[in-house]
């Protein structure tokens, strides 16, 4: 009885032709569950797979990216592989990319060993400098570039504003006269001087 439940319970396609030879309900679902059987080496391959070839590209939250680089290590384990805290470690700083390279030759210089946690901590203050020291970079430049605009422009103003001041002053002064608003051949008092010294006649202005 309990056979019949079940099998109008669960689609036909699941069901099968060798399990209508089976005498009772328990033999019945455990031929249903070698349907559903998991290949674990598999799985422990594409599991491993993924572990070693994860790489941070140094986009979002370093923290986030070995915590789930931490929940892959655990299914690991929950497939009987288990990966030690050290090989862990050693996994997510080569998995770190080449900012990184002075933290990681720190790392490999130090007599002590990181649990994970340490290495979670370590990295996040890593991190946080190198946004930091690019940030003052980047706003270094950034003075730098404008700091070198001024001084052209502070060159250019010295080299060549006195001279075309000069030539504009020049242009509205009298050199007979020496009174602004006029140029010599217009000075009446030039024109009066060439007339006594029998001069010609300069042409007038237009």
């Amino acid at each position: 009885m309990s056979q019949m439940i079940i099998k109008r319970g669960i689609p036909e396609a699941f069901r099968g032709a060798d399990t209508e030879e089976v005498s009772n309900a328990k033999e019945f679902l455990a031929e249903i569950e070698k349907r559903f059987a998991k290949n674990d080496k598999a799985e422990t391959s594409t599991l491993l797979q993924s572990l070693i070839s994860m790489k941070y590209r140094g986009k979002g939250n370093i923290r986030e990216y070995i915590m789930e680089m931490s929940q892959v290590a655990s299914k690991l384990k929950g497939l009987k592989l288990e990966l030690s805290d050290d090989l862990l470690v050693h996994l997510v700083l080569i998995s770190l990319p080449a900012q990184f390279s002075q933290f990681k030759v720190s790392y490999n210089c130090q007599k002590e060993k990181w649990s994970l946690n340490e290495l979670i901590s370590y990295c996040v203050q890593e991190e946080e400098r190198l946004k930091q020291e690019k940030i003052e970079s980047a706003h270094l430049a950034s003075t730098s570039k404008d700091k070198g605009k001024k001084k052209r422009k502070e060159y250019e103003a010295a080299h060549k504003g006195p001279a075309q001041k000069k030539k504009k002053e020049d242009k509205g002064t009298c050199f007979f006269c020496k009174k602004t608003g006029h140029v010599k051949k217009d000075c009446a008092k030039y024109r009066d001087w060439r007339t006594k010294k029998g001069l010609p006649e300069l042409p007038k202005a237009k």
